[in-house]
């Protein structure tokens, strides 16, 4: 059935709807949303892994000598040799880095020197993410948890989910 209105001089003509009327959520009905059961297992086993990193470097910088400084990301530092504070590193500067990674009881797993330009993710976050806030010529011991450093895949020379100790040179 159609409804006709004429308004004026212009005619309105309203066919009646044919579509259904929308389906209400489920949880309208009264019952609560279903939880993703696997998501919520995996999001508080990544949190417990996550926690137990922290707690392992927590533990690693307080056997070391030096004033360790925590970062936003996890990341322990502590400068060595501060460097020429007149040339700070700036984001998007190319810049050499050389790195020794560490496993947390001493065994040597990389001897690295690379370029990279600063704040591009071209290195590991737990230096990328701090890169700028040292100098040319800084030296640095850092203790990265393993989701600021190589991750859950980890590497040809680094095993997946492996807490290191570097020692950073920035030039």
């Amino acid at each position: 059935m159609s409804r006709i209105w004429v308004i004026g001089c212009m005619t309105l003509v309203l066919a009646g709807c044919a579509q259904p009327n929308p389906q209400r959520p489920s949880h309208r009905k009264g019952t609560a949303p279903q939880k993703d059961s696997t998501l919520v297992a995996l999001m508080e086993m990544n949190q417990r892994m996550t926690q137990a990193a922290d707690e392992q470097l927590l533990h690693a910088v307080q056997g070391e000598e030096g004033a360790f400084a925590l970062y936003e990301h996890g990341t322990w530092a502590a400068i060595r040799q501060a460097g020429d504070r007149t040339r700070p590193v700036r984001p998007g500067e190319t810049c050499t880095v050389s790195m020794q990674v560490y496993a947390l009881n001493g065994q040597l797993y990389r001897d690295i020197r690379q370029t990279a330009q600063a704040g591009r993710y071209e290195l590991i976050s737990a230096i990328d993410e701090n890169i700028t806030e040292w100098h040319h010529g800084a030296r640095l011991t850092l203790y990265a948890p393993w989701y600021a450093a190589y991750g859950i895949t980890g590497t040809e020379h680094i095993p997946p989910y492996e807490n290191i100790r570097i020692e950073l040179a920035i030039e």
